[in-house]
């Protein structure tokens, strides 16, 4: 291992220097939604709307939702012999029969057991691997890469708020909805090869060559497409004017990050980096420029430890992914875990008189509640709100707080005790933030709190959702 020494400008410093780390990202977030997540994609790219973003919700449902997904992942590239033994390394999941071609959801944990990050990892080729997504995650890959006895050369490609070049190794569009084949197969000019879930083949459009992964954003059926830089103009130009018909719509930032509600995924877990004395070499190689540095909080449960957000798979139902056939980091601590009670992922309706109640006060006379951006109302980039029970003891986390006009209801990702994890069990969602917000240092407006009652429900939440999920991880479970 490379020795890492601690610079002034290192996530340890920073840490070091602040009292609470946490503190510092409840004062950093953004003061609106589109602030905190519509800044990934760049305005004259991917506008907050193309038509409304109840209309564009729609679409994935009714139509063809494209999603232009080119500009707000990371893209890390590692190539070399020991490629797959890195990942096979850092992985909670299997490899065993991992081929070109194949993609998987990459998880990583800490030394202890708790989610590091995910993203999606793509099978290139032999001693290829591409890594995309968040960058707790890629990061995390990064830095063993570069420190680690790996013979591999990991190269980045920086969202595009960062990227210098302003150029990313492939563009990249999410083309889903139930119409979604009927396009693709028309642009192709003939029948789309058999693609499972979580393969890629390659497919034409308008004469393009492009790799096709199946894969979704809303949990609805549809095609991951990606191709070189230079032809992302000509490719979405042909996506967009042939899907007139087929009732294409092109999606907005604001109906894009609410698109994890509907789909179930929990996009952006607490990184567990900041507490592991193991991990004081890479808090030192991480600057106070990462996105673990920089990261923003809001919502109403607040603990100085960090500790205290940090989620094991199972918290975010990813228990059926770990696999005990190799060794990783935090194996061990993962196996004393696995017959432990854990928190359990699912989706908490908001009641809508509560719902409504909060936009009611805005002409009354009284105090405000914490006003509710659509359709997403994160206060930060992670937003963890307290889940009680009718005790009102805390019994989990609920996040993500977004509007669906599919479902016509506001909703909460949540992740509570496993024992009150059945659907139509009823709890109850604080929102607001304790001391009206003053701890965000005036970033949000002063408020009072409130109570949501909240119902559970499955996630994924929608019908259509639910299935596509079961045939996938069914396809999964076979291939591997």
């Amino acid at each position: 291992m490379e020795e890492i020494l601690m610079t002034d400008n290192s996530l340890q410093s920073l840490m070091e220097q602040e009292e609470s780390i946490v503190a510092r990202f409840y004062r950093s977030a953004p003061k609106t939604a589109l602030n905190i997540f519509g800044v990934m994609m760049p305005v004259d790219a991917v506008r907050a709307e193309f038509t409304t973003w109840r209309d564009e919700q729609l679409s994935w449902r009714n139509g063809i939702a494209l999603h232009d997904q080119s500009y707000h992942m990371h893209n890390l590239r590692v190539r070399g012999k020991d490629a797959l033994a890195l990942f096979s390394h850092l992985g909670i999941n299997s490899f065993a029969t991992f081929r070109p071609g194949a993609a998987k959801q990459f998880i990583a944990c800490s030394p202890e057991g708790y989610v590091i990050g995910d993203a999606i990892l793509y099978y290139l080729d032999e001693e290829d691997l591409l890594l995309v997504g968040n960058p707790a995650s890629t990061d995390w890959v990064q830095y063993h890469a570069e420190t680690g006895d790996f013979e591999v050369e990991a190269e980045l490609d920086p969202v595009w708020a960062l990227n210098k070049d302003k150029r990313r190794l492939v563009w990249r569009y999410q083309v889903e909805g139930p119409n979604a084949y009927e396009l693709l197969e028309e642009l192709n000019g003939g029948p789309l090869p058999e693609i499972k879930f979580f393969r890629s083949a390659t497919i034409s459009v308008d004469g393009h060559e492009v790799r096709a992964m199946r894969h979704s954003m809303g949990g609805v059926p549809g095609l991951e497409l990606s191709g070189s830089w230079d032809t992302r103009n000509q490719v979405k130009t042909a996506l967009v004017q042939a899907g007139k018909k087929h009732g294409l719509r092109q999606i907005g930032s604001l109906a894009y990050f609410s698109t994890v509600m509907e789909s179930g995924w929990w996009a952006v877990p607490f990184s567990a980096v900041y507490t592991s004395p193991a991990l004081a070499d890479y808090r030192a190689w991480l600057s106070d420029r990462s996105a673990s540095a920089r990261m923003s909080l809001g919502g109403s449960f607040f603990s100085d430890n960090p500790e205290d957000y940090y989620a094991t798979p199972w918290d975010l139902n990813y228990g059926h992914i770990i696999k005990f056939d190799h060794d990783f980091v935090g194996r061990e601590a993962l196996e004393k875990m696995a017959d432990q009670p854990h928190r359990k992922k699912v989706t908490l309706l908001w009641h809508p008189d509560d719902f409504t109640q909060v936009f009611q006060r805005l002409v009354g006379d009284g105090p405000s509640a914490l006003h509710i951006d659509l359709p997403v109302s994160a206060t930060g980039r992670l937003h963890y709100d307290k889940v009680l029970d009718d005790a009102g003891e805390l019994v989990g986390f609920g996040t993500y707080p977004a509007y669906s006009y599919n479902e016509r209801a506001m909703m909460s990702l949540g992740s509570i005790d496993e024992r009150l994890a059945e659907p139509g069990t009823e709890l109850t969602l604080i929102w607001g933030e304790d001391g009206g917000g003053s701890r965000s240092g005036g970033r949000v407006e002063p408020h009072e709190q409130v109570r949501i009652r909240v119902t559970v429900a499955p996630t994924p939440i929608g019908d259509v959702a639910r299935e596509y999920r079961a045939r996938s991880n069914a396809e999964l479970t076979v291939t591997g």
